[in-house]
């Protein structure tokens, strides 16, 4: 072959881009260099990621009908990437194609799933035509910018009209619902206008654990209209089958949370998740009302990763006023400055710390500075008899799940996420038992820091001050600290007041 015969590489991937358009099947195994570099150890989708595929390829074959498709599925399949690729094949192979993915949380679309796209696109073979950004993935061609898009794009049950209006006579039309058991019905309600759209190519693939014994995600599986599959993680060979026994072992094979966790079957009864979406909307409606009780701090630390330090402040029921002060990898020191900043602007009467490993020394440290703190040991035995908790941790939750039916939150959701993101369990004593962190950060939930920072505040009660006495200057929090003061060098004489009455006797004895 002649030089001026020799086929240009762009050209050749443009063609075989218009090759693969119908088949997404051929498209994945020739869009990324199976078996070498970073791929050396896989050759290709799996059989269930095939089968997927398998089922849109086939399903393009009759034109004017949508292809709906679910799988339910245990953890660690290989869900994510499964996705990328078919966000990749939709995109690149069709123009002016329109779609919109999203997941069951803002944490998850922005840490889990961006993160696998950013890399399947940095090995996909046609990358050279196309941009991702932190919301989308578009063409370089501007002209085309509004017309051919995938986004990725957070939901909200008050404002669904965001999914509304995905029409695109004529072209392609994807969407993908990650962690479907989660995403609520309202969003499902306005894409769903989207599978009766006869002038357009449309794929709509939703994929989760199967948490919940009703809803959206579970019609799927019921109402005869979506193609459906149930993938059982034991089955795939990239997962952890140790894990999955320790979780048999523990729960029992015919468990609800194997069955939803591990074999990809629907509980037979409400998952447990510890607090409501309901509950948690309802108290950032709510309208804040003006008290006399004490300002108090709940502060959750952090060092450094992916977890954040939060101080919350609480006065009463209004947990909206004074919005949480959110940290990435602050220092303690910095830490234990911004909490005596924000005493030394406000009337403060008991901070309470997670008193958990790193939180152990900035509660020593604020009580050199002359602070009433209130150390909380999330894993302590519980303090409360009315309700058999399993430890300190899910006391204050609980004592927070029922303060929230008169609570004033933010509209924040960050925090609604993270309210309602850990499921709890039952012990062999009976006592609830809530999802630590981990196990929540395995699933793909954001870790709840700025819940816990709210729900340490609930550990103890804090006495309300008279009416006549707020005017006073009296408080538990002293903002006059003298560096060279005996008690900044010898620490505080006796131990710190258990209680805001005992610490208020002692201010009167002064």
């Amino acid at each position: 072959m002649t030089g001026a015969e020799r086929i240009d590489p762009l050209e050749e991937t443009a063609a075989w881009l218009s090759d693969v358009a119908h088949d997404p099947v051929a498209f994945v195994e020739g869009a990324f260099a199976w078996g070498e570099g970073e791929l050396a150890a896989h050759g290709g989708p799996m059989e269930w990621q095939r089968w997927v595929l398998t089922q849109i390829r086939d399903g393009l074959l009759t034109p004017g009908k949508a292809i709906q498709i679910a799988v339910a599925s245990g953890h660690g399949i290989g869900k994510t990437a499964l996705v990328c690729w078919i966000t990749l094949w939709a995109m690149t192979t069709a123009g002016d194609t329109r779609g919109i993915i999203t997941a069951s949380t803002e944490a998850m679309l922005n840490t889990r799933l961006r993160a696998e796209l950013r890399k399947w696109f940095r090995l996909f073979r046609a990358a050279t035509f196309f941009d991702l950004t932190m919301t989308a993935l578009l063409p370089k061609d501007l002209s085309h910018e509004q017309t051919w898009r995938i986004d990725l794009l957070p939901w909200n049950p008050n404002r669904p009209e965001s999914f509304a209006g995905l029409h695109n006579a004529g072209r392609r039309i994807l969407v993908i619902f990650d962690e479907a058991s989660a995403i609520d019905r309202a969003i499902w309600e306005t894409v769903m206008p989207v599978a009766t759209d006869r002038d357009a190519e449309v794929v709509w693939c939703v994929f989760g654990n199967p948490l919940h014994p009703e809803g959206e995600f579970k019609n799927c599986f019921d109402n005869g209209h979506w193609i459906t599959r149930h993938v059982d993680s034991r089955s795939v060979p990239i997962t952890n089958k140790a894990e999955f026994q320790k979780w048999i072992d523990a729960y029992g094979e015919d468990s609800d949370f194997v069955n939803s966790r591990v074999k990809g079957l629907f509980p037979r009864v409400a998952f447990n998740r510890f607090i409501s979406a309901d509950s948690v909307n309802a108290a950032m409606q709510r309208p804040v009302e003006g008290n006399h009780d004490p300002l108090v701090l709940g502060v959750d630390v952090a060092r450094f990763g992916d977890d954040m330090s939060v101080i919350y402040p609480r006065k009463g029921l209004d947990a909206r006023t004074h919005l949480p002060m959110k940290y990435r990898n602050i220092p303690l020191d910095r830490l234990e400055d911004k909490i005596m900043e924000f005493c030394a602007a406000n009337r403060v009467a008991m901070v309470f710390v997670d008193g958990t490993g790193v939180g152990g020394g900035v509660i020593d440290h604020l009580r050199r500075r002359g602070v009433l703190v209130h150390d909380v040991q999330f894993a302590s035995k519980s303090d409360q008899r009315q309700e058999r908790y399993a430890n300190k941790r899910a006391e204050i939750w609980g004592v927070m799940k029922e303060k929230l039916q008169y609570l004033s939150l933010p509209n924040d959701s960050e925090l609604r996420e993270q309210l309602t993101g850990p499921e709890f369990t039952l012990n062999s004593r009976d006592e609830i038992l809530l999802e630590p962190k981990d196990s929540m950060k395995r699933r793909g939930v954001a870790s709840p820091d700025i819940a816990d920072a709210l729900a340490v505040t609930f550990a103890s009660e804090v006495a309300t001050l008279p009416v006549s006495d707020w005017g006073r200057g009296d408080h538990l929090v002293r903002h006059e600290y003298n560096p060279l003061a005996p008690e900044a060098i010898d620490g505080p004489p006796g131990p710190p007041p258990r209680s805001y009455a005992e610490g208020w006797a002692r201010l009167q004895e002064d």
